[in-house]
């Protein structure tokens, strides 16, 4: 069967540039790969990223526009690099001896696009091709939002402590996110029924959110004994929400925006209108930022497990 999807948006600085594919290489798409790549070294760009962390597959033809690409760059002195490629296509570069050509990562990243001297361009999936799923990762501004298996989680954790950490400190919350209570929160989470976790990514990454369900079903009421759902009964009169047990974000001016893109997608893939998360008390620095996010304070509630009485910080937003 052939490919016919393959959506491509390019970001450039100066000389260099960064290409994010999202979809399939493959007969029907490879034009359009070739002349996104083509038009970058008529433009003069000297470095080509390409992210290939949305693309599903890439056939052999796929490859051997990349890599007569890669020597065309060569030869004026250019640089094609690729990034995060699918099992699949590690097992194509490699099986072809083409990964040492392809994947030398290069001196530093493209930045994702900040400022008034980027140009962002969309090449066009190919005609007839259905609308995006769903589930398929979404990219606005340079940002993709990508959600995570358990086992992926699991090979990401140390990498989103780093950002929890980066995201708190030198701030006056920091002594209220220990990173060993952070990886315990997690692991924790992950093993909840209907466990969500996303992950917001430039180059690099940039935002996390991971919760879980609790349902108007039962589903959640074994883990809190039900005190939690009562207590948020109580207060929204809703007894299905999502817990979620955190919301993480690069702090850069430009990233603002990624943790309220984030919490809006989680509840939307848990099918909820509903989130719930709890904060220390004296954790100033955590409930401005929530609420900074959209989030209302409800208080401090008695009667959850662990000690003190937790804040309670809800989020409504319109029904799935």
């Amino acid at each position: 069967m052939g490919f016919s999807r393959l959506d491509i948006h390019r970001w450039n600085r100066g000389e260099r540039t960064l290409v994010t594919l999202a979809g399939d290489i493959g007969p029907a798409t490879t034009p359009l790969l070739r002349a996104a790549v083509e038009q970058c070294l008529l433009d003069g760009v000297t470095v080509i990223d390409i992210d290939l962390a949305t693309v599903g597959s890439c056939d052999a033809r796929g490859l051997d526009v990349l890599l007569s690409a890669s020597r065309r760059a060569g030869r004026v002195h250019a640089r094609l690099r690729l990034h995060h490629p699918c099992a699949q296509i590690a097992r194509l570069l490699d099986a072809t001896g083409s990964a040492s050509l392809l994947l030398k990562a290069p001196v530093s990243p493209v930045p994702p696009a900040a400022s008034g001297d980027l140009r962002s361009t969309t090449a066009t999936r190919a005609p007839g091709d259905p609308p995006r799923r769903p589930d398929q990762p979404v990219l606005k501004d340079g940002i993709r939002l990508r959600r995570l298996t358990r086992w992926q989680a699991e090979d990401m954790r140390e990498d989103i402590a780093d950002l929890a950490a980066e995201s708190v400190a030198g701030t006056a919350g920091e002594a209220y996110h220990d990173r060993g209570d952070f990886l315990h929160r997690l692991a924790v989470s992950a093993h909840r029924p209907g466990f969500a976790l996303l992950v917001a990514e430039t180059t690099v990454l940039v935002g996390c959110a991971f919760g879980f369900p609790v349902g108007s079903d039962g589903s959640g009421r074994r883990e809190f004994g039900g005190t939690l759902q009562e207590i948020i009964h109580r207060l929204t009169s809703q007894t299905r929400f999502v817990v979620l047990s955190q919301v993480v974000a690069h702090p850069h001016a430009q990233h603002r925006d990624i943790a309220r893109r984030l919490q809006q997608r989680l509840l939307t893939d848990l099918h909820s209108s509903l989130g719930v998360t709890l904060l220390h008390p004296a954790d100033q620095a955590g409930q401005a930022a929530f609420a900074s996010w959209g989030w209302q304070n409800m208080g401090a509630v008695v009667g959850l497990p662990g000690p003190g009485a937790p804040c309670v910080l809800t989020l409504s937003v319109p029904a799935c």
